[in-house]
């Protein structure tokens, strides 16, 4: 990009659109115009890179959630240009640092989404045909504050200053048909700019519109709500992220939004196909659909639908198409989250799918009954068995290929959750451990770090290889380097603990040992473990059994689903412990508690940087996968976490003396569990009673939460002691694993003592994170799954 022209071009959006030049232009108007200037730049390469995907054999990715996170950044250091347009604009008194103020695009809830987004940015380096396909929500996950203690939800309108890095396509709008209703699908398309590559890759994402969106005739009669009815109607489907769907209407309408892609997905792709083609015989030959779990699953019996229906295909070939076309990603091995419907629900609101749904049923129980199965097991694996639509079930038996996202989740699925159907077909199930991509998660989150592995490696490859990491393995006992990786961590602490300072209001010392734990707030990822545990370690120093305690700093960031009053209590909890543990003088400088707000891509750049020690405790067998373990390993830290995940694997390759890995396994688990009963550990050690005696004391203040009621604390202590809704009595293993926990936890801290030998941990991570590349992910992606 020639320096001179893209400064006139900055200069010229902001004049044009706002009145302003580069010196008193407001941040947003100066992101827009920076949008603006490269968006123009690109759009060559970005028409030619889509006509070359559509020309060829490509893959399409399908995923309720998108956590794309802010773009200005990344799209600048993909062109090369970041460091450049920075200096720039400081040349003009501003800096990029400026845009901070700039909404994430935070369409995802956690990893799914955030692992769609590092699929495409390595697809589009790597020169993969890979285009995205999603909803445009007019509000992503909710806003968090912490109000009293408490987690509250506000509306995250990333919309309210424009989206400069999108581009609505009302050409290839579509109608998606409902029972009740038709909508307009109307496509917005975003960008993914390759790192140092002409690829740009495309992610087109759907917003719900009337067909009619007001009735003048209505209003014209005074009925005024019932005039713009249809354009109310409309716009909720892709209005919210997730609505809540404890009740009958969220239902609908979460139904409604994952048929609302697929269907417009599906349109769009076979109308495209067929622009080239002319034939659909040669559909799946050219087309690969990857399922991002089960929400799009409705894409199968509606491509069968299309192809039967619209297109006059018979139904053996259109089965004999759709199950080559489709490929499914698993991202759990719990029964209770593979996705299911209610076959009356479905029926009514789809009627024309749904009767697709049963042919494809018939179709499946057909093929059993030729294989000798008996009625149970038909009864077990079939699409739609006891009035409800199975979709896991329906993705693995109509797709080429369903993989797991870690070595240890597919092999769970295979042995457990799907264990049947692997019986079925062994040779459609893979694995593909999860990867993230190491130029937002490294090169733009550290620069830091990144220059100091750009010199010692000699040339900044790294970047679109990050298996070169691994010849750093030689500077693991240089002292030099060491302090120098030292200096650097020191360097990300005090920038996130300036950034704490100003977003949440809280003073964090940076000498302190950094021991974070960020993720979706979800029982299993357990970060109610944690909380006891520091309530374990705080009563120990002050009771004088723990000694030589290294001043540590836990930090939290995560949201709980809105509804989720169990999650939601434990944020409480932390808070409360917070406050118990950071006003005592006997404990002040040793602990402190910090639980950051509205935790998002965009915080999380910071909190991967600067950590020290990385927490992955779920309770083995339950994590499919992990990404966040990966980044926080990826930016040196070490690993204090179950065997569990890809956590399995993050041993096996920096080596488990450089983690921390404490708890019960998987194998271990399933002879416990059935016998456990964690009174006994509650009641027999001194410790543990402490620290769970904290939940119903009184001590520590739930706000008014009515004593026993889900989100109480009591009631928390009723969940791990005597059970609670479906859960037996601690049905996470919290209280079975505190005392491995505390163990490994305090290991690691009398570690840190040693800055030198603990560095050495830390840098050895850094440098065995290679396999941990969305890069390696996507390859193999394209090469066993997608035959790209």
């Amino acid at each position: 990009m020639d320096r001179s022209n893209f400064i006139r071009e900055i200069e010229s959006g902001l004049n044009s659109k706002f009145g302003r030049g580069i010196e008193n232009a407001t941040p947003v108007q100066l992101h827009d115009s920076i949008a603006g200037a490269v968006m123009r730049d690109i759009s060559g390469r970005w028409n030619k890179s889509v006509e070359k995907h559509l020309s060829g054999r490509r893959a399409c990715y399908l995923s309720m959630e998108f956590l794309m996170g802010r773009a200005v950044y990344n799209n600048l250091l993909c062109l090369g240009i970041k460091d450049e347009v920075d200096g720039l604009l400081k040349e003009h008194g501003r800096s990029l640092s400026e845009l901070e103020e700039i909404e994430d695009a935070a369409l995802g809830n956690g990893g799914l989404g955030r692992l769609a987004a590092c699929f495409l940015d390595s697809a589009a380096a790597h020169d993969i045909p890979l285009d995205g396909y999603g909803i445009r929500y007019k509000y992503g996950i909710f806003r968090q504050a912490i109000e009293n203690g408490f987690q509250r939800e506000y509306a995250d309108d990333w919309q309210k200053y424009g989206d400069p890095w999108s581009k609505r396509r009302d050409s290839d709008a579509v109608e998606v048909v409902y029972a009740d209703e038709t909508v307009r699908a109307v496509p917005y398309d975003m960008p993914i700019i390759g790192y140092g590559t002409e690829n740009v890759g495309n992610l087109r994402l759907w917003q719900a519109e009337a067909v009619n969106e007001f009735d003048f005739a209505k209003f014209d009669c005074g009925s005024y709500a019932e005039a713009v009815a249809a354009k109310t109607s409309a716009e909720n489907i892709s209005m919210v992220l997730y609505p809540n769907d404890n009740c009958e209407e969220g239902k609908i309408l979460r139904l409604k939004q994952e048929y609302f892609f697929s269907a417009a997905s599906l349109a769009d792709i076979v109308k495209k196909h067929i622009e080239r083609s002319g034939t659909l015989d040669n559909f799946a030959d050219k087309v690969t659909i990857q399922l991002n779990d089960t929400h799009p699953v409705i894409a199968i019996p509606e491509l069968m639908r299309l192809l039967c229906d619209v297109y006059g295909m018979d139904f053996e070939r259109a089965f004999e198409i759709t199950r080559k076309t489709f490929n499914y990603t698993n991202h759990t091995i719990m029964q209770e989250a593979l996705e299911k419907w209610s076959a009356a629900l479905m029926e009514r609101l789809l009627p024309r799918v749904y009767a697709y749904v049963l042919m494809i049923n018939e179709r499946f129980i057909k093929e059993m009954y030729a294989l000798g199965k008996d009625r149970e097991f038909i009864r077990r694996l079939a699409p739609v068995s006891d009035s409800t639509v199975k979709m896991a079930d329906m993705a693995v038996y109509m797709s080429s290929y369903t993989n797991g996202v870690a070595k240890i989740h597919t092999d769970i699925l295979k042995a457990d959750t799907l264990k049947d159907w692997y019986g079925l077909y062994p040779e459609r199930f893979q694995n593909k451990t999860n990867g993230i991509t190491q130029r937002r998660w490294l090169a733009l989150c550290n620069e830091e770090l990144s220059a100091l592995i750009t010199r010692l490696l000699g040339n900044d490859g790294w970047i679109k290889d990050l298996d070169r990491l691994a010849q750093l393995k030689k500077y693991a006992d240089d002292e030099d380097v060491l302090r120098e990786f030292m200096a650097v961590k020191e360097t990300k602490k005090r920038q996130l603990a300036d950034f704490i300072r100003v977003h949440d209001g809280a003073e964090i010392d940076p000498g302190t040992v950094f021991d974070i734990q960020i993720k979706r707030l979800h029982e299993y990822k357990r970060q109610l473990l944690n909380a006891l545990s520091i309530l374990y370690i705080y009563y120990g120093i002050k009771d004088g059994s723990i000694k030589d305690f290294t001043p540590t700093t836990y930090i939290f960031g995560a949201k709980s689903a809105p509804g989720y009053r169990r999650a939601k209590a434990v944020i409480k909890l932390i808070g409360e412990i917070g406050k118990l543990v950071n006003s005592d003088p006997e404990t002040k400088g040793l602990i402190k508690v910090v639980f950051v707000q509205n935790y998002n891509v965009s915080y999380a750049e910071k909190l991967v940087a600067a950590a020290d020690i990385s927490e992955q405790i779920s309770t083995a067998g339950t994590e499919a996968s992990g990404t966040g373990n990966m980044k926080l390993m990826l930016n040196g830290a070490v690993t204090l976490g179950t065997l569990d995940g890809a956590n399995v694997e993050i041993a096996e390759e920096a080596g488990e003396e450089n983690e921390y890995i404490f708890g019960a396994r998987v194998d271990e688990l399933k002879k416990i569990m059935p016998e456990y009963d964690p009174r006994k550990l509650v009641f027999s050690d001194e410790k543990i009673n402490r620290a769970l005696d904290k939940l119903i004391d009184g001590s520590l203040d739930d706000g008014g939460v009515p004593s026993g009621q889900e989100g109480s604390f009591k009631e928390l202590y009723k969940a791990l002691t005597d059970g609670a809704s479906w859960h037996v009595p601690d049905h996470y293993y919290v209280i079975g694993d505190l005392n491995s926990y505390v163990e490994a936890k305090l290991k690691a801290n009398a570690d840190y003592r040693d800055g030198l030998a603990f560095a050495k941990k830390c840098w050895l991570n850094m440098c065995s994170a290679g396999k941990f590349s969305s890069d390696r992910t996507v390859k193999d992606y394209a090469e066993n799954i997608w035959k790209l």
